[in-house]
């Protein structure tokens, strides 16, 4: 089992940064890969970054690779995602989320297992 809780969401204009961090609980945190998943109101989640156990692969949506980073600590049970260069299109609830260390070719919402609450970015133009 684990717990998830998100921080740092917020108002940005566009162009700007914001920085989500993701707090995990339990012993066992790098035996999971960690993501983050998006939904915009109206739309379905929509995945947008991932990073193995390790932390030695990752994998980006097309819509914010090159803009957004995915990293991890294992030693402190957390996932950053650093936004930068944000559009209005980025507006979402930004949920973290975990999964067993499988390796997909393609990684969708429905391959995790864990969810925080969600925290809610808003990019204005």
């Amino acid at each position: 089992q684990v717990q998830l809780v998100e921080s740092g969401g917020g108002l940005v204009q566009a162009g700007g940064s914001l920085r989500l961090s993701c707090a995990a609980s339990g012993r066992t945190f790098s035996r999971y890969a960690m993501g983050w998943v998006r939904q915009a109101p109206g739309e379905e989640r929509e995945f947008v970054a991932d990073i193995s156990g390790s932390g030695s692969s990752t994998s980006y949506a097309d819509s914010v690779n090159g803009r957004f980073t995915i990293s991890r600590d294992n030693v402190k049970n957390t996932v950053l995602l650093q936004m930068n260069s944000l559009k209005p299109e980025d507006t979402a609830v930004y949920y973290c989320a975990a999964r067993t260390n499988t390796y997909y070719r393609i990684i969708n919402p429905a391959h995790y297992n864990y969810w925080g609450q969600g925290t809610q970015v808003t990019v204005s133009s």
